[in-house]
């Protein structure tokens, strides 16, 4: 079976998704940087559950697929601010989409905010 150049094939897709999907906390990152851009700092805060280093492992993975943009600002000391990117906005839907079915079919209630 081959697909036009419109319709990738079905593995090119699940290739691209599980990139994404194999980073344990991408769908709590991505909904954090779906509301603006943050630095470090703040998004640690916000995703205290999340230890320094799987935050960083998950940041250097998003941002390595281009699902998240890393600016440094050339400040004292230097500060880092992460931001989606035009392909980690449209995602996010996708993550919208799914905590709707969560919420249908679940235990009725968000695994992630958004």
């Amino acid at each position: 079976m081959t697909s036009s150049p419109q319709e990738p094939a079905a593995n090119t897709i699940s290739c691209e998704v599980m990139q994404i999907l194999s980073s344990k906390w991408a769908f709590l990152i991505i909904t954090f940087l779906d509301e603006r851009p943050l630095r470090f700092r703040q998004l640690q805060r916000k995703a205290a559950i999340i230890t320094t280093q799987s935050l960083t492992n998950s940041l250097r993975h998003l941002e390595q697929i281009g699902v998240v943009k890393r600016k440094v600002i050339p400040t004292v000391p230097i500060t880092v601010e992460y931001s989606l990117t035009e392909k980690g906005k449209d995602f996010h839907l996708s993550v919208k989409e799914m905590a709707k079915w969560e919420v249908k079919w679940g235990k009725g209630r968000p695994v992630y905010p958004g």
